[in-house]
């Protein structure tokens, strides 16, 4: 992340949110930003990128 924000959410809680939202069938788009691959060591980024968005695709994580 580029710009990280202290008391932002969490794994969890962003998770949560989007599973909350998923949940309402009415999302019809969303925007994943700031991912540089120049600074992604393992993907970390990219990997919870793609986690993130299968929770408002209505993935659940527990």
């Amino acid at each position: 992340m580029g710009t990280p924000v202290p008391g932002g959410l969490n794994y969890r809680e962003a998770h949560y949110a989007l599973e909350i939202l998923a949940s309402t069938n009415q999302v019809t788009s969303m925007e994943l930003v700031e991912v540089n691959p120049l600074f992604d060591h393992n993907r970390h980024t990219a990997r919870l990128g793609v986690e993130l968005i299968a929770s408002l695709l209505g993935k659940r994580i527990l």
